[in-house]
């Protein structure tokens, strides 16, 4: 039996969805300078670790179940139905290009450190677990989409609190040096635009694109929110009927598709092709979406038993992603002059990938105020990509370990 104080289903939601908002409240209401380097999704995760571990909240509950059941499957059908590849297309031309070498230069990046920290390991040094490869495809969710993808993927792989915790704290610990860089590389905008050939009058054509893009975007009607609900429970439904009957595929003896997985995979597929239908237009689905997930969020923290933490399994595991941000890196690199891309493109293109829909605005507003919509449309490619290689890197890292 539990000894939390709260047990009850209802307080225990009642409690992370308060978590979730007070984090969000204090941002707002002090503006503190700590945000800009730790973001709310520090707190809102650590904050139901430190309830769990106190006795306040428990670690299982049947709040955690539904969310993970049927919370983490409503999300991604609510942030995909979103996606406009074409508006990004028109707006960054070329840059999508670069924005998908970034996210290929995720996956080898995470399948190679991956194998670097197994040999590492194997010395003796900073030591990694052969399953740790559920760590590295559920940080890849993070870097190619954003927080869903990462949440998403950590459900599709089967991973443990343990695995989201070193995801989480190697991505902080890697944005930390990461954002600077985006945002410092506009110093040598014209010197990168010298190397890279950018054609003259790129950056005309995109803010001209650009200003044609409409963003606002009404309040919704009952009917359209009905219409929103409709969408996230039957395609949930569906995805969970058809992974439950849906066989596991076994590659070299792995198992690397499991109904997990299949419930990932559907309920992705459906929502991208419900976004190249007028479903894409109904407003406030991204704003559902994303409360859902801070929520989310949450409740993976409420999981994690601090006396489980290998701490220096964890610091192993941030050092590889150092050396993985750097493969990410070159990538975009060589995307920017294969390409002939300016400086602020590719920084925008590797925030939609590293940070997602929440840095992605960032970098844009530093470097070009005008591509800031596009950039939010940017980073939902990555969302709509993420689930799909976050899954594919962590099962190249399973099968590469045996």
């Amino acid at each position: 039996m539990s000894t939390a104080l709260i047990t009850s289903p209802a307080g225990v939601m009642a409690v992370l969805v308060g978590v979730v908002s007070f984090w969000f409240w204090l941002e707002k209401k002090t503006r503190w300078g700590v945000f800009n380097f730790l973001p709310p999704l520090i707190f809102i995760y650590a904050s139901p670790v430190l309830l769990s571990n106190g006795g306040i909240i428990p670690f299982k509950s049947e709040a955690y179940d539904f969310l993970r059941q049927y919370g983490l499957p409503v999300f991604i059908v609510l942030m995909l139905i979103k996606v406009d590849v074409l508006s990004a297309v028109r707006i960054m031309g070329k840059g999508v290009l670069v924005m998908l070498i970034g996210s290929v230069g995720v996956v080898l990046g995470g399948v190679l450190a991956y194998t670097l920290g197994q040999s590492i390991s194997l010395g003796g040094f900073l030591p990694l677990s052969v399953d740790s490869w559920k760590a590295f495809g559920t940080l890849a969710g993070s870097w190619i989409g954003g927080t869903g993808n990462m949440t998403a993927a950590h459900a599709a792989l089967d991973g443990s609190a343990t695995d989201l915790t070193m995801a989480a704290a190697a991505d902080q610990m890697v944005y930390l040096v990461w954002l600077p860089l985006l945002l410092g590389c506009k110093a040598f905008a014209d010197r990168f635009n010298r190397w890279a050939r950018v054609p003259e009058g790129r950056l005309a054509q995109m803010e001209k694109a650009a200003a044609e893009l409409a963003t606002d975007e009404k309040a919704p009607s009952m009917i359209q929110l009905l219409y929103l609900a409709l969408l996230a429970l039957g395609f949930t439904w569906i995805a969970i009927e058809l992974s439950d009957v849906l066989p596991p595929v076994v590659v070299g003896g792995a198992t690397v598709i499991t109904a997990s997985t299949w419930l990932i995979l559907l309920v992705t597929t459906m929502a991208l092709i419900t976004s190249v239908t007028p479903a894409r237009n109904l407003p406030a689905a991204q704003t559902i979406a994303m409360a859902i997930i801070y929520v989310y969020v949450a409740r993976v923290g409420a999981t994690m038993d601090l006396s489980s933490i290998d701490w220096q399994q964890t610091a192993g595991f941030v050092a590889m992603a150092y050396v993985w941000i750097a493969i990410h890196g070159v990538f975009v690199l060589a995307g920017a002059w294969i390409f002939r891309v300016d400086v602020h493109t590719l920084a925008i293109a590797s925030a939609a990938n590293i940070g997602g829909a929440a840095s992605a605005p960032i970098v844009a507003a530093h470097h070009r105020e005008s591509l800031v919509p596009a950039s939010i449309l940017m980073a939902l490619i990555g969302y709509a990509l993420g689930n799909y290689l976050a899954i594919l890197t962590g099962r190249l890292g399973q099968l590469i370990g045996g």
